[in-house]
């Protein structure tokens, strides 16, 4: 007999695109079993306004949450950088496939790279992690709210009259829209939100059989790196209202986890680094954090919290 396994998912283009990545790997290393997609209309899909001002984190992933605890699906899939800083108890982030370019790409009207970006363009983005950093490179820049899925976010690029939006590299290259792009900045120079680029496969923590099953997708890389910046981000309490950054990479055994803080007009930023034995991620992630905290991150989030 076949064996089902349910597969939560939002239903935008790149959710289902991560979620039938999953569902055929699944099936490639598991031989008769049949896999499906719930399509979940989450919250973060349902409402209009820019997220940060609801608090942000969580809302494209609370619904599928939900219906993992009542059982009705087997594991969800999600983007790692929509996840809140702590999830529920009763749940488990079970496995982190290889990561995808963590970088910010730019999509210019012109074609341009970010050097040739024209003074007091519009750019287009909803992220107050984005906003900041790019007032702290560009104070002369109008940044205009964007909200939509990725599609959405292209397309208004010419109908907003916008010249230039922000996106995640990792949702192009997946969808294979990345010569959409004019340019890509380093991730020393615009910061990556908290887990982009990172695909998160989160279990039941009593359906043993499921965390089986995706057992031999993580990739143990991207697994430690990911715990380093989530244990920056639950250090701070952030969510996606504080324009917080963090990205961490891993070569031979070692990690270094590069983090930020910034005031929401990009005027006061603080940032710094760590690095140590991969094992030690996530004392990595809170000791970065404790420093920025008393280097000034603290006085930043107490006025972007007021």
């Amino acid at each position: 007999m076949s064996e089902w396994v349910r597969i939560g998912t939002r239903a935008s283009l790149l959710a289902l695109w991560q979620a039938n990545w999953v569902k055929s790997r699944l099936e490639d290393l598991h031989p008769g079993i049949e896999v499906s997609l719930i399509r979940i209309r989450t919250e973060g899909d349902r409402i209009e306004v820019p997220l940060f001002q609801l608090g942000g984190k969580g809302l494209f992933v609370k619904d599928i949450e939900d219906a993992l605890i009542r059982g009705e699906v087997d594991l969800a899939v999600h983007s790692a950088k929509d996840l809140p800083a702590v999830i529920p108890e009763e749940l488990a982030l079970s496995a982190f496939p290889a990561r995808e370019d963590p970088r910010d790409a730019l999509l210019s009207r012109p074609g341009v790279s970010w050097r040739e970006f024209p003074r007091g363009g519009r750019i287009g983005t909803s992220s107050p992690r984005r906003k900041a950093q790019l007032l702290h490179l560009r104070a002369d820049l109008e940044v205009v709210p964007l909200r939509g899925n990725l599609d959405t976010r292209i397309r208004k690029l010419s109908t907003e009259n916008l010249d230039g939006i922000l996106l995640a590299s990792a949702g192009l290259r997946r969808m294979g829209w990345e010569s959409k792009a004019s340019d890509f900045f380093d991730p020393e120079t615009m910061v990556p939100a908290i887990g982009q680029g990172v695909m998160a496969i989160e279990t039941h923590r009593q359906n043993s059989r499921a965390r089986e099953l995706v057992a031999d997708l993580n990739h143990r890389p991207t697994g430690l790196e990911l715990e380093a910046e989530r244990a920056f981000l639950r250090e701070l309490g952030g969510g996606c209202q504080i324009p917080i950054a963090g990205l961490a990479r891993m070569r031979e055994d070692r990690i270094r986890l590069v983090g930020l803080i910034s005031s929401s007009d990009g005027k006061r930023i603080v940032r710094g680094e760590k690095a140590g034995a991969a094992g030690e991620a996530g004392t990595l992630g809170r000791n970065l954090a404790e420093e920025l905290l008393s280097r000034g991150g603290a006085e930043i989030l107490q006025e972007v919290y007021r």
